[in-house]
């Protein structure tokens, strides 16, 4: 058993991405928000906040506010009254974050998104840009998946596993996971009373994965299955998950006060994940050619701009994975490219303030960032 000066600490977490659940959010018998609870919550999100760390949320209960407001029955719904619930909650929810947040002087920006934006390459890039710009704007994103227009064979189905690829597109280092239990066990502890809880998870393994167990509520889609699969999706992108009792009011401040929780972590970071994915996993579509001095830089941590490029191979989309080879052919990395391949052979050999010039529109100032590059040592 792992002692409390062991476990990670959130003060160490410099982007935490945060998921509340419906049956968190939303009071089931009035189908109302809790608004105490998510004043408290507010406040430890606000505190984050203040110490310079960057936060996300990843929400749910949109449909669970929209169906009282349309006055739907309890239970199943079908896929039509589901979107028109997500469309009227939608709004509701929105709203009740930004008034939250806002109580605290901080700005909540809703990202509704679907299954396609975070596999389809070009929406992947759009809405990571998105993420990116709010945070360093200092707002906090509020994002859901989009339950107007998905359906069901082209969706999460939970927000799990969605906060767990929202934590991945944004680079953050922590995933918080909030649930009506606190964290987890060797068994499902509802039905075995001798099941222990596990502090500590350094490694998902099979007997790992057959500790989850246990039905969703009725308000929300997930259970311990898609929280331990969340977790394989966050620690493979270099991100640590804490799975923690959100029912108390302040849950955050419970955490660094000592409550019980589960902590999976890993030895990546999202840095060093992101670019194993992009030297290792991604097939390129082209080639880049630069000259020795843009070589020269590479190796020194600059990112690669157009006025270094001599030369462009293949056809390519933005975001698509490249190869950077020097003067001589010698593959120096691999990288994600700012530019389709038609733009990329109008910037090349240009300095930054001429890019607006050879395309018509203001354009990336890099070819390449360095946040996108995976090198070859040298």
């Amino acid at each position: 058993m792992p002692h409390a000066k062991d476990l990670p600490t959130l003060a160490r977490f410099r982007r935490i991405v945060i998921k509340v659940g419906s049956a968190l959010l939303v009071d089931r018998a009035r189908g109302r928000t809790r608004h105490g609870w998510l004043a408290a919550l507010a406040e430890d999100i606000a505190e984050l906040h203040g110490r310079g760390a960057d936060v996300l949320v990843v929400s749910s209960g949109a449909i669970a506010l929209g169906r009282t407001v349309l006055g739907l029955p309890a239970g199943a719904l079908k896929l039509e009254e589901s979107q028109a619930a997500a469309a009227v909650g939608q709004i509701a929810l929105a709203r009740t974050w930004a008034e939250a947040l806002g109580h605290h002087g901080i700005t909540a920006g809703q990202i509704l998104v679907t299954l396609a934006d975070t596999e389809e390459r070009q929406r992947y890039l759009n809405a990571r840009a998105t993420i990116g710009r709010l945070l360093e704007m200092r707002a906090i994103p509020v994002i859901n998946e989009n339950d107007t227009v998905a359906t069901s064979e082209i969706r999460y189905g939970d927000n799990d596993r969605l906060a767990a690829r929202v934590a991945t597109m944004a680079g953050a280092d922590l995933l918080v996971l909030f649930s009506d239990i606190d964290g987890l066990y060797t068994a499902p502890p509802a039905k075995d009373p001798s099941a222990e809880h596990i502090p500590l998870v350094p490694r998902i393994t099979a007997k790992i994965e057959a500790m989850a167990g246990g039905a969703a509520s009725e308000l929300s889609r997930g259970g311990m299955t898609t929280k331990i699969e969340a977790g394989k999706i966050a620690v493979s992108g270099g991100a640590h998950m804490l799975i923690a009792d959100g029912r108390p009011k302040n849950p955050l401040q419970a955490v660094v006060q000592g409550a019980r929780c589960t902590w999976f972590t890993t030895s990546s970071t999202p840095a060093t994940a992101r670019k194993t994915w992009i030297g290792g996993t991604l097939e390129p579509r082209g080639v880049i050619h630069v000259d020795a001095g843009a070589a020269d830089a590479l190796a020194t941590g600059k990112s690669l701009l157009p006025v270094g490029v001599t030369r462009v191979e293949g056809e390519f989309l933005r975001g698509d994975a490249v190869v950077i080879r020097d003067a001589g052919g010698t593959e120096l990395g691999r990288g994600l490219v700012a530019y389709d391949a038609a733009e990329a052979r109008l910037v090349l050999g240009k300095p930054s303030k001429a890019i607006e010039a050879a395309l018509g529109h203001p354009g990336q100032a890099e070819m390449i960032h360095r946040d996108d590059m995976a090198l070859n040592l040298r």
